[in-house]
């Protein structure tokens, strides 16, 4: 798949406020009075095998684009403290994880390469302490080159690690200025070359589009020099600039940001140069080689979307621990404290530091398994789908949804046939809009998502 024929006139009428979708309903429908009993019900009756990540939100250094929740921090001794917290939270869900296997471990943040290696190593016996851990298990980790050294490299390897995914987002020296996180693109290239001799099974490269000062002279060459490195996976974000949402976004020059066309012109570029390079498209925005199992998921069939993004190990089964994380279980999804203070108060009185939830209703799986089904695979086989939601007369229910389909048919970004949806090569770029016509909720708060582009 390439994109050869971008139209920036479908901007304004498709560059939506709109979710990504790894979760439908999204986080915002979450509620504070959330019945906690719910938790424990789903999780007994959710499969043998999850997903399982940990937020380490601390940083040495703030990114000015960055979103995550985070704690910008160079006191090393509050990741011991944090650390105390998961290995209470960890001991409250070990009773409810008991026959339960993990198949896949995260750690994300924030970043996880604050910690020490003597805390890495404490973290990891405190996991295995507390569940059970699948010996073939997918372990990874988000990698902040700027605070990984070799040493850690290989101590991250000798712990079980076998996935790793390095920070880039711009190789660009102005935009790496202008973002304020100023890393040497050599020691990126000797750490995901040092990554291949330690063995690890998957490197994963993390780009961002939209970033202020990126240009397409600039950034064809950041794209070159990525292909070279040949990663495993490549992770392509478009950049979400919501200064209202995040302090930090407004030490950036709005003037030096990208209009929506440039950013349109940005991701195209990237996604011809890497599918030229011989990766797969997957989804909205990742990239795999053809052997990988992200890859293989899709061909089969098989991949889905969580709160991590695309996996293949299922939407519905994934536990978060630490602050603000989100789980996903069953139907029912629950957040953590957004705030440490929070989050150690919950742990103090030995309770789970759930701040809000959500139990979906028949009609919230169903558009679930839609979105899902389009944002992954960009088809959906409307006799197989009725029948398994035993559903009668497709359009009759989602009479609406079709009306808000029809502009996307009229200019060849969907398909509409009797048996099938299919969404077109042009219309992959705008699955976030047209995924959105499903969307029963997306007038509550839309203002607080970023544009599709």
């Amino acid at each position: 798949m390439s994109v050869s024929n971008w139209d920036p006139k479908l901007i304004s009428k498709y560059n939506i406020n709109g979710p990504r979708y790894t979760s439908y309903p999204t986080a915002l429908a979450l509620k504070n009075d959330f019945d906690q009993t719910q938790i424990q019900t789903a999780i007994s009756q959710s499969p043998n095998e999850l997903s399982l990540y940990i937020h380490i939100p601390f940083c040495h250094k703030l990114c000015y684009y960055c979103g995550c929740n985070k704690v910008v921090t160079r006191h090393q001794h509050k990741a011991d403290s944090y650390l105390d917290a998961l290995a209470e939270e960890m001991a409250l869900y070990q009773p409810l994880l008991a026959q339960k296997q993990i198949i896949q471990l995260h750690l994300g943040g924030g970043t996880p390469t604050f910690l020490t290696e003597v805390q890495l190593s404490r973290l990891i016996a405190l996991l295995h302490r507390h569940f059970t851990i699948k010996p073939d298990a997918e372990i990874s980790i988000e990698i902040d080159p700027r605070s990984c050294s070799d040493s850690k490299l290989a101590h991250l390897r000798a712990l079980g690690f076998n996935r790793v995914s390095f920070g880039v987002q711009d190789l660009d020296e102005k935009v790496q200025i202008a973002i304020n996180r100023v890393q040497d693109t050599a020691l990126i290239c000797h750490q995901v070359q040092l990554s291949r001799q330690l063995g690890f099974s998957s490197v994963n490269l993390d780009l961002v589009y939209g970033l202020p000062f990126q240009q397409p002279d600039s950034f064809a060459s950041t794209l070159e020099q990525i292909i070279r490195l040949q990663p495993d996976r490549i992770s392509l974000f478009s950049y979400a600039h919501l200064p209202e949402r995040f302090a930090a976004q407004r030490k950036l020059d709005n003037a030096s940001l990208p209009n929506a066309a440039l950013k349109l012109q940005l991701q195209s570029m990237a996604i011809n140069a890497f599918v030229a390079a011989g990766y797969q498209f997957i989804g909205m925005d990742h990239f795999a080689r053809p052997d990988d199992a992200l890859a293989k998921a899709q061909l089969a069939g098989k991949l889905q979307r969580n709160f991590q993004g695309y996996t293949t190990a299922g939407q519905n089964a994934l536990i978060g621990l630490g602050v603000s994380s989100i789980s996903q279980v069953n139907g029912v999804l629950w957040q953590n404290s957004k705030e440490l203070s929070g989050y150690y108060a919950a742990i103090a009185a030995s309770q789970l530091p759930v701040e809000r939830g959500f139990s979906l209703s028949a009609d919230d799986k169903l558009r679930a398994a839609l979105i899902s089904q389009l944002i992954c695979h960009f088809e959906l086989d409307l006799e197989t789908f009725s029948r398994q939601w035993r559903l009668h007369g497709f359009w009759q229910y989602f009479a609406r949804a079709l009306e808000h389909l029809q502009p996307f048919m009229e200019d060849g970004l969907v398909e509409v046939y009797a048996e099938r949806i299919h969404v077109t090569a042009a219309g992959r770029l705008w699955v976030r809009s047209i995924c959105a016509c499903f969307d029963a909720y997306l007038t509550q708060g839309q203002q607080r998502y970023s544009k599709v582009i």
